[in-house]
């Protein structure tokens, strides 16, 4: 067995090299332990973003509830109809989501028949958020290709062109 070398020079692993301070011991001056979130129990402040715009869109929906857009004056006429006459792919949203929230289907359908499937999707879709920032999955759910946008897009144009022909009137709030 081999003896420690005694003399003027410092111990193996004793001085400061890679990884260690001068003065440091290892028992006495370590550093306390990184206190780290549990995975099991979900940290608000991951669910903020997603509560956020629940809390905003439940106060907005509350609003609607409350206030019936089939009485004119409480909400502001839709630009694009006020000047041409044309319906937009939004109008009868409101009108829609306020016989939705009253539990009408067939009149949130009636008033507008895109924008009452569009509340399913984003409910389906908050909830896929909500899920993946509980599990630390990432942000929000929804990454589509560009051709998925532009057949969202091309959708809402017929579905905007058919509502204003005169064979769409099914589709005029």
């Amino acid at each position: 067995m081999r003896e420690p070398a005694s003399g003027p020079g410092p111990r193996p692993g004793s001085g400061p090299g890679p990884g260690r301070r001068p003065g440091f011991a290892p028992g006495r001056d370590a550093a306390p332990p990184v206190r780290r979130p549990s995975p099991r129990r979900p940290s608000l402040r991951r669910l903020g973003a997603p509560l956020g715009v629940a809390a905003g869109l439940g106060a907005a929906a509350a609003l609607v509830a409350a206030v019936d857009p089939n009485e004119p004056g409480h909400y502001p006429v839709c630009p694009l109809l006020r000047h041409t006459g044309l319906l937009c792919p939004a109008c009868g949203g409101l009108r829609g989501l306020h016989a939705l929230l009253h539990g009408d289907l067939a009149a949130a359908l009636r008033a507008n028949a895109l924008a009452v499937p569009g509340y399913a999707v984003f409910a389906v879709l908050w909830a896929v958020w909500c899920v993946r920032a509980v599990r630390r999955d990432g942000g929000m759910p929804l990454a589509l290709r560009p051709v998925h946008w532009w057949g969202v897009g091309l959708l809402v144009l017929a579905f905007t062109v058919v509502r204003n022909l005169p064979c769409g009137d099914f589709l005029t709030p």
